[in-house]
């Protein structure tokens, strides 16, 4: 054999391919760094099958590993104890878990609201009535005329439908304590509703269509809390500790989710028929994404400040900085695309 061919063979070798043979080896793949969280049927779930299915994930080095469904109230505890890395949920959660210790932060927004120009089918809440059972119930302000206490849908306490219901109470003069809450999940506040077991139905899409078949009445959604961009904010977490030790994963997970996200927002139809396929629930629109990484912190204080007047959290017990981290963001934004929100604010 020549010099020449012998350093061709070898380089093929280095490169991972053999020159012996008809066929090429590849050489074994690096090992992906496997990243936690609980399965989601609802949807959620987009931006995180969307990235699972467009690669986003593995070209960061990262596998997201679904451990089976947990139930809300044990999704933090799941985090604590180490059997989930990550989750998603709302400030007021975050909050009340970091007011007794769970020391988690926030590094990257997942849902926004979307602006009011924009499809309402995006907006994070929308609030049904059965026409059958209130025929003169056109909108949330026409519940005052009901006597007695209302039964409201909610996932769990401390979470969006019970905060913008109850901001929806507020701007429309009905008392708070007229709102009796009532725990189950959107798919089931469908049949509820329908059955007269609850008065109001809140939920979130995909079930705003399933709603609408079961030909339930629209009486107001999340963009009429007021509050802006502020009514669907939603956060992805990691304990502290997590993010101290494994930095460079943590940014390959907001480098990837986001562009997740971005691409949701822009192919609404193709994500929605691929979670529509993963849940088996008819979606017909999914929620409004934040397309960059940047956290604004004021976006936070309606949140935190409802806990306070509700006393669900002593007034200065957590602070907003103290729940999120910034650490991350120049990560998510490394392409300079930056524009916050564009079709999520005016």
């Amino acid at each position: 054999m020549s010099m020449k061919l012998w350093i061709i063979g070898a380089v093929a070798i280095l490169s991972g391919l053999t020159a012996v043979g008809a066929e090429a080896v590849e050489a074994p793949k690096k090992d992906l760094f496997e990243i936690r969280t609980w399965s989601r049927k609802d949807c959620s779930l987009t931006p995180w099958l969307v990235a699972d299915k467009l690669g986003y994930f593995s070209e960061e080095g990262l596998k997201i590993v679904y451990t089976g469904e947990t139930q809300p109230a044990l999704q933090i505890p799941s985090i604590l104890r180490g059997n989930n890395d990550v989750g998603n949920g709302h400030p007021n959660t975050l909050a009340v878990a970091n007011s007794v210790g769970a020391k988690l932060v926030a590094v990257m927004q997942s849902i926004v609201e979307p602006a009011p120009s924009y499809d309402p089918k995006f907006r994070h809440m929308w609030w049904f009535v059965n026409p059958t059972k209130y025929p003169n119930v056109k909108r949330f302000s026409d519940l005052k005329k009901i006597p007695g206490k209302l039964k409201f849908s909610t996932i769990n306490t401390n979470i969006c439908a019970d905060f913008l219901a109850n901001l929806l109470a507020d701007n429309y003069g009905i008392t708070r304590d007229k709102i009796e809450w009532v725990n189950m999940p959107d798919i089931q506040a469908v049949q509820a509703l329908k059955l007269g077991l609850i008065d109001v139905g809140g939920v979130h899409p995909p079930f705003y269509k399933g709603m609408q078949d079961a030909r339930q009445f629209k009486i107001a959604d999340s963009t009429e809390t007021g509050i802006g961009v502020s009514a669907g904010l939603n956060f992805y977490w990691f304990t502290a500790a997590y993010t101290k030790k494994y930095p460079t994963e943590v940014a390959g997970f907001v480098r990837a989710i986001k562009r997740a996200q971005r691409w949701s927002n822009s192919h609404p139809d193709q994500a929605a028929k691929w979670v529509e396929e993963a849940i088996g629930v008819p979606v017909t629109g999914n929620h409004y994404y934040a397309e960059d990484a940047t956290i604004v912190e004021k976006e936070i204080e309606p949140w935190l400040r409802y806990l306070e007047e509700n006393k669900t959290i002593a007034k200065g017990k957590v602070t907003i900085s103290s729940l999120v981290t910034h650490q991350f963001e120049s990560y998510g934004n490394a392409d300079g695309k930056t524009d916050r929100h564009k079709k999520a604010e005016k």
